[in-house]
């Protein structure tokens, strides 16, 4: 079988997290993932649970929504494939996960893999679909209180085309702090991607 994952340096450094939290907590934090995988608008815990789990998995709060975000990518990949557990067991260990966490995926999938590709089966796509996107770049050169400054930002405009064909216009603005997060989250997406193809 094809590799299921690619080994970014977001995996590798997810990898490195996951064989850091403790055995006997991570077979319930797997479990819950698994249970809300097919939700696609609901996140697996809540804010305050995820406040919780930064303190019993001693985790910054960064770390663990790289965590949950892999665990994820793991188990829908093991969907989409509808991977054996001999498979997924396998592919794991080639990312560098140990033997204890490896066994806890595999058991996990074992007893709620089945269910969740049913459920993954009857869930439909969004009926909105991206069909266009324009862009330009500001820069704020000064302001009364100051006469020489540069604030850059990007604005982009969204056509959303809906299930009518009605098409929505979406504005959005980032400084450049939230334009770099936004391009790595989209760096993530990129990597899940080609590793399904």
């Amino acid at each position: 079988m094809a590799l299921m994952f690619t080994e970014t340096k977001s995996i590798k450094k997810a990898v490195e997290l996951i064989n850091g939290i403790d055995a006997s907590k991570f077979p319930r934090l797997l479990s819950r993932i698994l249970q809300k995988l097919h939700l696609k608008d609901e996140k697996p815990f809540t804010v305050e649970e995820e406040e919780m789990l930064e303190n019993a998995l001693v985790l910054e709060a960064v770390s663990l929504q790289l965590v949950l975000q892999t665990t994820a990518f793991i188990l829908q990949q093991a969907a989409y494939h509808l991977t054996k557990p001999a498979v997924l067991s396998q592919q794991l260990s080639n990312l560098g996960l140990e033997e204890d966490k490896v066994s806890v995926f595999v058991k996990a999938w074992t007893s709620g893999g089945k269910n969740v590709v049913d459920k993954l089966r009857q869930s439909t796509l969004p009926s909105n679909q991206l069909t266009d996107v324009k862009w330009r770049l500001n820069l704020e050169m000064s302001e009364a209180r100051r006469a020489k400054m540069k604030l850059p930002n990007a604005v982009f405009e969204l056509g959303v085309t809906k299930d009518n064909d009605d098409m929505e216009r979406i504005r959005i603005e980032f400084n450049h702090q939230q334009l770099y997060e936004f391009y790595n989250q989209l760096e993530i997406i990129q990597g899940q991607l080609d590793s399904l193809s």
